[in-house]
């Protein structure tokens, strides 16, 4: 079976979002956050839908990107920029831009574009085992810059240096602590804790939901901070024109053949 985000809609008004790539433990490809999208973009445009839930399939949420597919775009520069600011961002902002509330049941491996998923949810849940990173510094690359700025904005500055600058891996208590998990479960727990959260979104008022969501979305954007809220769009602005010049680099190719090669990467200073 080829990986894909799969879509059912059940009694209530429930929408379950899978994402499916069980052999890559559910890692994102080009084609699923296409797929992601246009799943939500379908969920936002039926007002039946009143509570959105969104899993992995099997034993894990995310392990990240499919970095099999990395080789075929990542070293050139225009398609990188559009891997990230068109596929990627195409479907974290089709989530963002969902008025109805969104559940994330976490299990596993959260890692990469498994975090940034479950940053552009509104409620998450997770299994005590499960544990949440981005160690692309081990590839040789940075995170793109609205996904950066998601992630500050929603697992907290702290957490963010140490996933992009050390690499670290956090379990699910600690990223409760953190504020970012909302409850953390036994993994045979998971499911029925998340059902009762959809339960109880059910027993409100889905046009209040809505509207609340619309309401949060403008008073914190991407850009966090609303008094130097024209500076940081500028600032930003100029850090994506050059964000990804880094394609051809030495230390990017490095990077992502090592994992490739189940071997550890050699970085150099100043390998460009």
């Amino acid at each position: 079976m080829s990986a894909h985000i799969q879509y059912e809609r059940h009694e209530g008004g429930i929408a379950q979002v899978t994402l499916v790539a069980p052999a890559r433990m559910n890692a994102m490809s080009r084609q699923m956050w296409r797929e992601l999208a246009q799943v939500f973009e379908r969920i936002q445009a039926d007002l039946s839908v009143r509570c959105v839930v969104i899993q992995g399939q099997g034993d894990h949420f995310c392990a990240g990107g499919d970095i099999s597919e990395y080789a075929s775009f990542r070293f050139q520069e225009a398609s990188l920029r559009a891997f990230h600011e068109e596929d990627v961002w195409g479907g974290l902002q089709a989530m963002l831009n969902c008025d109805v509330p969104i559940v994330a049941q976490i299990a596993g491996n959260c890692m990469g574009a498994g975090v940034e998923i479950a940053c552009s949810c509104d409620l998450r849940i997770a299994a005590s085992d499960s544990r949440f990173g981005a160690p692309i510094a081990r590839l040789g690359f940075p995170m793109a810059p609205r996904e950066a700025a998601l992630v500050l904005r929603e697992a907290g500055a702290f957490t963010a240096r140490q996933f992009l600058l050390d690499a670290a891996i956090l379990d699910a208590p600690t990223m409760a602590q953190r504020g970012f998990v909302h409850d953390v479960v036994a993994p045979a727990d998971l499911q029925s804790r998340v059902q009762a959260m959809v339960a109880r979104v059910l027993c409100l008022a889905p046009a209040a939901a809505r509207l609340n969501k619309q309401t949060l979305r403008a008073l914190h954007p991407i850009i966090f901070d609303l008094d130097s809220a024209k500076a940081s769009r500028a600032a930003l602005a100029d850090l994506q024109a050059q964000a990804y010049a880094y394609a051809p680099h030495a230390e990017h190719r490095e990077g992502v053949q090592a994992f490739l090669d189940k071997r550890k990467p050699i970085f150099k200073a100043n390998s460009h």
